[in-house]
């Protein structure tokens, strides 16, 4: 965990952990960490070659129905959920097919049926519930087999599914979208960088979506107060710093996908003598039944028409050639 304070002005007291130093090197390294990134740039490219292979050599299974999936090359947020949420909200009879990272339980869960919540976000995952809460026409399913959950979805009546962070899925035949950030200071394979593969990786995607260029962020924040505790459980929390309001007062920073305890943030609260929490919407879905003040950054994507056209068209073809 991370904690900022502010007397006056917003001051840095950071507890340096391994996970930081990393997670820095990733995101934004520093001068101190390429000595560290050369050291283990042989293990990238070990790691990268074997990635690749999987990538070539596994043969692909292929489904009745139109499968879209959104992923990224580097690890943590990229915007997948939100991208999805504004993709899927375009169709009927959709499934959202998701891993649900971050969730207390195993197998397949059906997290929602056309909007109908079945389950607890501890059993699906924030982000997964999330969608299903913002997606009120869709079905949400999150399962490690994703082959199986298919099967499911086109038994349930599904017309498209959308597969939640899928490009690393590569025994699935699928329209592969890849979101790619507006700059990637370290483009290397992990463990010397924050990449899933090597970087030209992305020529295996059918869609290149380049932020600020193909999709754009849009941030309001609900339930504004005076003084306000960013409490978040976010990869590379720091993304949000160029959206943060006026008033915040301090950070807490937890692991991705950790949960939230009711009497610790009402803690926060006494301790910087702050009138409200402020988190992600991903966050907040969490907190769903906590008696607090919460502020709550909403973020909307803005996609490019002409991004949006060419994954209706491979559903509208697909669906044609059948």
């Amino acid at each position: 965990m991370k904690v900022k304070i502010k007397n006056e002005k917003l001051k840095m007291n950071e507890f340096f952990s391994l996970k930081q130093f990393f997670e820095q090197m990733f995101f934004s390294p520093k001068w101190y960490h390429y000595l560290l990134m050369v050291v283990l740039f042989p293990l990238s490219v070990v790691y990268g070659t074997v990635m690749l292979l999987r990538r070539v050599l596994t043969p692909k299974e292929c489904f009745s129905i139109p499968i879209v999936s959104v992923g990224n090359l580097q690890v943590g947020g990229s915007g997948k959920t939100p991208f999805i949420i504004a993709l899927a909200s375009c169709y009927e009879d959709v499934f959202i097919i998701s891993r649900g990272y971050g969730r207390r339980s195993q197998g397949r869960i059906e997290v929602s049926s056309h909007g109908k919540i079945l389950t607890s976000v501890q059993s699906s995952g924030d982000e997964a519930m999330l969608m299903a809460h913002a997606l009120p026409n869709a079905s949400v399913i999150v399962c490690e087999d994703r082959s199986m959950a298919i099967e499911v979805a086109m038994r349930e009546g599904a017309k498209v599914i959308f597969l939640d962070d899928g490009f690393n899925r590569v025994e699935i035949k699928k329209y592969e979208v890849l979101l790619e950030p507006a700059c990637m200071p370290n483009s290397l394979p992990f463990p010397a960088g924050g990449l899933r593969e090597f970087s030209f990786s992305k020529k295996f995607a059918d869609l290149v979506a380049k932020e600020e260029r193909d999709f754009v962020r849009h941030v309001k924040i609900d339930n504004p107060t005076e003084r306000m505790v960013l409490v978040t459980a976010i990869a590379n929390p720091k993304r949000l710093d160029a959206y943060l309001p006026e008033g915040v007062v301090a950070k807490v920073y937890q692991d991705d996908h950790s949960y939230f305890d009711e009497e610790v943030l009402q803690s926060y609260l006494k301790e910087y003598q702050a009138t409200s929490i402020l988190c992600t919407s991903k966050d907040r879905i969490k907190m769903q039944n906590f008696k607090l003040p919460i502020s709550e950054m909403k973020l909307e994507l803005q996609i490019n028409k002409e991004i949006v056209a060419q994954i209706d068209n491979y559903i509208e073809g697909f669906a044609c050639e059948r």
